[in-house]
């Protein structure tokens, strides 16, 4: 069983930067692959980055939207997982929420449905 709690939204300028966190429970948290979803007002959720299982060698994966702006990271140690948002946009305003998959093809692909677990999100609002 694998716990997820996000922190670090909040209200931020365009053209800013905020890391979000997410840490996670649970001793095999090294074999999951990792993500961040975004949901807007209205909006469905939307797949953001993803970082595979630790260890692993694979390179994370981006939408083309937040590709060049955001950073994705994963400390095995601490059980944490990072996104780091660089050059915000109001675009960006969204709840931000993480997940943890055996496979990080359900995570990219994504399959909202088949997704292990998930957190219960932390609101970005970026004001232009």
């Amino acid at each position: 069983q694998v716990q997820l709690v996000e922190s670090g939204g909040g209200l931020v300028q365009a053209g800013r930067s905020l890391r979000l966190s997410c840490a996670a429970s649970g001793r095999t948290f090294s074999s999951y692959a990792v993500g961040w979803f975004r949901q807007a007002p209205g909006k469905g959720r939307e797949f953001v980055a993803a970082a595979p299982k630790s260890y692993s060698g694979l390179q994370p994966h981006y939408s083309d939207s937040v590709k060049g702006r955001f950073t994705i990271s994963r400390d095995s140690a601490k059980n944490m997982v990072y996104l780091q948002m660089n050059d915000l946009k109001p675009e960006d305003t969204a709840v931000y929420y993480c997940a943890a998959d055996e496979s990080i093809v359900a995570i990219t692909t994504p399959i909202l449905d088949a997704i292990d677990y998930w957190g219960k999100g932390t609101l970005v609002t970026v004001s232009s």
